[in-house]
């Protein structure tokens, strides 16, 4: 597995949600949108347990940077046809030749970054939408939240696919 997923730039990848937050939430982006739509304000977020609140958004986002690999490295498929990665030794040799002919075969940044504006678009906005319109929420809501999730699905994909063990590929 680790031949797929590269764990140090799986946990980089995992950061970007904050940084596209603190530039995509901030005033002069869309923050000052998004806090008329939710009722919060400038202060709300100098309140106490913001730290856990970000460390929380961290660790949560270390999860979906994990499946993000599994959307973009598609050969974690081949891994996963013949068991996972405690099989290996036990596969048939044609995983092997598998692998050495397709091993980075679209592994590149702009490889992921498509599967994950996918998964973003098709995937996560409408769960945003659904879960905000039973709650009431506006179609500003649902916009800049859904939008801001696709953007960091289409740079976690980018990174994580991108960045094999052999180096970063951007094209």
């Amino acid at each position: 597995m680790e031949k797929f997923i590269n764990f140090p730039v799986l946990f980089l990848a995992a950061a970007v949600s904050l940084l596209i937050g603190f530039i995509w939430y901030h005033p002069k982006v869309f923050g000052t949108v998004w806090m008329r739509e939710t009722g919060m304000t400038m202060d709300d977020g100098k309140k106490p347990k913001m730290a856990l609140i970000f460390s929380l958004v961290y660790i949560y986002s270390v999860f979906i940077a994990f499946i993000m690999c599994f959307i973009t490295v598609h050969q974690m498929g081949a891994l996963g046809m013949i068991g996972g990665p405690e099989f290996i030794d036990k596969a048939e040799p044609s995983y092997g030749q598998f692998i050495s002919d397709y091993g980075t075969a679209f592994r590149t940044f702009k490889h992921g970054a498509l599967h994950g504006f996918m998964t973003g678009l098709l995937f996560v906005l409408p769960m945003v939408a659904i879960n905000s319109l039973f709650e009431k929420r506006s179609w500003k809501y649902i916009l800049v939240t859904g939008f801001y999730w696709v953007i960091v699905c289409m740079l976690m994909g980018g990174i994580v696919c991108g960045w094999s063990p052999d180096g970063f590929h951007l094209t």
